[in-house]
């Protein structure tokens, strides 16, 4: 049976490395998880998955977490050192095609961990309130697109017709 290798998603805050290694309908998963690697291997679709990370740095293993989770194994996984972000997941420096960044779950070095929302740090209620100060949304802004004088604009001149020749 060919080995494959599934998936991996990965994020990080200062203290801890999040990887989600993306497979479902799991048989027969074997999961270990050192200070220097975690493994695992498991039966998906009658394929045979299995994959190897050698981390970039160190963890502690006893205080790292797993979850299985629907399409997902779910590892937080608890730095020995905290600081600095790791520039990358895997000791190995060569890209690997299979190791992508998770951006749902990325958050940048400089944010705090109590911001929330999109990536440009704006919540819902802060981008409704700075669409009512620029006049475009809300639900009483007092603008009426057919208030406004009639302009002349030259995009209101007729086209004129094409000459044949």
């Amino acid at each position: 049976m060919t080995k494959l290798v599934p998936t991996v998603l990965w994020a990080q805050r200062k203290d801890r490395v999040m990887v989600s290694i993306q497979l479902e309908d799991v048989e027969s998963e074997k999961i270990t998880v050192d200070d220097s690697k975690l493994t695992f291997s498991g039966k998906s679709h009658n394929k045979l998955y299995e994959l190897t990370l050698e981390f970039n740095n160190s963890i502690i293993p006893e205080e790292s977490k797993q979850e299985k989770k629907g399409r997902e194994y779910f590892f937080v996984l608890k730095k020995k050192e905290q600081g600095p972000f790791w520039p990358r997941l895997l000791k190995e420096k060569t890209k690997n095609q299979k190791v992508k960044i998770d951006f749902g779950r990325w958050k940048d070095e400089d944010e705090s961990e109590d911001e929330q929302g999109g990536g440009a740090g704006y919540d819902d209620a802060n981008l409704e309130d700075m669409m009512r100060q620029m006049g475009t949304g809300g639900e009483d802004d007092g603008f009426d697109p057919g208030e406004g004088p009639d302009s002349e604009d030259s995009d209101d001149e007729e086209i004129p017709e094409l000459e044949k020749e």
